[in-house]
């Protein structure tokens, strides 16, 4: 990834560039290098801000602003890390290839070796009413497998899957009368 540093108003020292290029590396891992990201550095009335500004196919961007510059390079990180997993199956589908350099920083852990399995984690979760097409959305949002959701309309509990031919499932929860 290639970092271009720019300053409006603001005296921009070495171990600033190095402090900031060090935490970009981690997004490394979602694009090609040749993309190119453009870090600019303002100071204006007692107020610092970072731009990021990530420009491949597509552009990207995330902006904070403080009293600290430290405190931005913290806060506009995490805040574009976010920006990229949550719209990027949202910009491939508009037809904006985005160049990703490891596919596998987006699919979930699946273990590989042949132990028995057990329950290892227990996650409660809010159920909320959604139609089928609101759940494919958040299904293709969180990468997942499936996803479950209460039903609007049949005000049932359903489990969205995506199945091994690219299309989606439903099992719709009954209860024993």
């Amino acid at each position: 990834m290639k970092i271009e540093f720019l300053s409006k108003h603001y005296v921009l020292k070495d171990y600033m560039k190095d402090m900031v290029a060090k935490k970009i590396e981690k997004l490394d891992k979602f694009f090609e290098d040749d993309t190119t990201i453009k870090v600019l550095f303002k100071h204006a009335n007692d107020v610092f801000t970072l731009e990021l500004t990530i420009i491949d196919d597509v552009v990207m961007r995330s902006e904070v602003s403080s009293d600290d510059m430290a405190r931005n390079i913290d806060l506009a990180l995490p805040k574009l890390e976010k920006q990229i997993i949550k719209h990027r199956k949202k910009l491939l589908s508009k037809s904006k290839k985005m160049r990703f350099k490891d596919e596998k920083a987006f699919e979930p852990f699946v273990p590989t070796d042949e132990k028995k399995s057990k329950v290892v984690r227990k996650k409660n979760y809010e159920l909320v009413p959604m139609t089928v097409e609101d759940a494919i959305e958040e299904l293709e949002l969180v990468g997942h497998s499936f996803y479950m959701f209460f039903n609007k309309s049949t005000r049932k509990v359903n489990v969205l899957y995506t199945r091994v031919d690219g299309d989606y499932g439903l099992i719709v929860g009954e209860y024993p009368q």
